[in-house]
């Protein structure tokens, strides 16, 4: 497909979702209080500042490459002088004339024309990195909501467990069946509840207005559907993890593709001394017939042709030579910006790959631990139901269930942060290889 094509398709969708977003607005707030994941990352990618920005980028280097081309292709000027001279001519008596000019040689074009190709390419990695870093914010948030969520439903149960933890422990304590310092421990449990479940709605709603800002959908009620979300990414293992590749990654590519642009850049710059350069040129005139002209012209004529190829041999231009050292010295920064991309891509890689394996241990200690507590509170409500089944065994006070309650709900939001954190870190490193579009749209399968 053309870059023309892309850029018109680019530009309907983007007038479809104005439209189909104003429509969600304009409608009650329960019907839009879902949105699925791939749903926000289409959104956010057209309403994300850097994708509009990147998609003029785009268009900015397709009609830079269009320019050196048009070169080549003799333009066309109209004008027209009507005056009055008085004594000797002082210039052409043209009333009316047309000019028409195109190269025809240049030994710097190509490279040019070269460095205008490739700058395109460079433009249109850039803009797939902005699409590609949008769609891993829009996910980050989304997974951490939908995470936030999931917590909070569990800290709300925990939290009912609490309070009825609390109100046993102050009878049993103004029993005289526990002492003072049990029933401010089980305050303490419930003032810890309540303190995490302030910190989880905080961070719900910071990313309930980070996926408003990205989506351009409202805050309020923004709720996110676990059912679109893919499954996490297999990279349990230093093993298993992808080791990008500089053509993988969108913005590594884009920085080499800019540096090879400053290359044919300069290698154009530098064919300008010492190369002949031929320009074609085509003038008519209609000259006016004004008072005196006829005069100093005894064969002078109304309509008038000229046709011809300048050549010109700039054997020495200290200016020229100028710009081409400082097109060469551009040409070795953004090679070296781009070396360095590599190298940060690199290096970041080795850090997530590294990370991945320790994340991948703790996820498993937390699943355990959750697994565990659950059995322990299977144990507990049959001894309540049924008893021990030991003779004269005593009974398993009350205060025990609610606490094996809240222990499991601990050990399950324990289990959902572990979670949240590994999928983090492979998220990144779908960016980093460029996968993470694919991991986004294969909810969609």
């Amino acid at each position: 497909m053309e870059v023309s094509e892309k850029i018109r398709t680019v530009m309907r969708s983007r007038r479809r979702t104005k439209f189909a977003t104003a429509l969600l607005l304009l409608t009650p707030l329960a019907a839009t209080a879902q949105i699925s994941l791939s749903s926000a990352v289409d959104l956010a990618e057209k309403n994300s500042t850097s994708v509009r920005g990147a998609l003029a980028s785009v268009q900015k280097a397709t009609a830079a490459l269009a320019e050196t081309k048009d070169a080549y292709i003799p333009n066309f000027v109209l004008g027209i002088s009507p005056g009055y001279a008085y004594g000797f001519p002082l210039g052409y008596p043209s009333f009316f004339n047309a000019n028409a000019t195109s190269l025809v040689l240049s030994w710097s074009q190509k490279d040019y024309m070269r460095a205008a190709r490739t700058a395109l390419n460079a433009a249109n990695f850039s803009l797939k990195d902005a699409q590609q870093q949008t769609e891993l914010d829009v996910a980050l948030a989304y997974v951490q909501l939908d995470s936030d969520l999931k917590e909070l439903e569990a800290l709300q149960q925990q939290s009912s467990y609490a309070e009825t933890l609390v109100q046993l422990e102050q009878d049993r304590v103004n029993a005289g069946v526990d002492s003072k310092m049990t029933g401010l421990e089980s305050e303490l449990t419930a003032a810890q509840v309540n303190q995490k479940r302030a910190q989880l709605e905080n961070d719900a709603e910071a990313m309930r207005q980070k996926l408003a800002h990205l989506t351009g959908l409202p805050a309020t009620g923004f709720t996110s559907v676990s059912t679109s979300i893919p499954p996490a990414p297999s990279f349990g293992t230093m093993g298993t993890a992808p080791q990008p590749s500089p053509s993988d990654n969108a913005g590594v590519s884009a920085a080499y593709s800019n540096a090879k642009s400053k290359w044919f850049t300069a290698f154009g710059d530098d064919k300008q001394n010492y190369r002949p350069l031929a320009v074609f040129g085509a003038q008519y005139s209609l000259f006016e017939k004004t008072p005196g002209y006829t005069e100093y012209f005894p064969h002078f004529q109304y309509n008038n042709v000229e046709l011809g190829v300048q050549l010109t041999f700039p054997l020495f231009d200290a200016t020229r030579r100028a710009k081409a050292r400082e097109s060469n010295a551009d040409a070795l920064h953004a090679q070296a910006d781009a070396d360095a991309a590599r190298d940060v891509l690199d290096e970041q890689t080795s850090t997530m790959r590294g990370n991945l394996r320790e994340l991948a241990a703790q996820q498993r200690v937390a699943q355990i631990q959750s697994q565990i507590a659950q059995e322990q509170l299977k144990s507990v409500d049959t001894q309540i139901a049924s008893g021990t089944g030991l003779p004269n065994a005593p009974g398993v006070p009350p205060t025990q269930a609610q606490k094996a309650h809240i222990e499991e709900r601990q050990y399950y939001a324990d289990m959902l942060e572990a979670n949240l954190a590994l999928i983090k870190v492979e998220l990144n490193l779908l960016k980093a290889s460029g996968q993470i579009d694919a991991w986004v749209r294969s909810s969609l399968k």
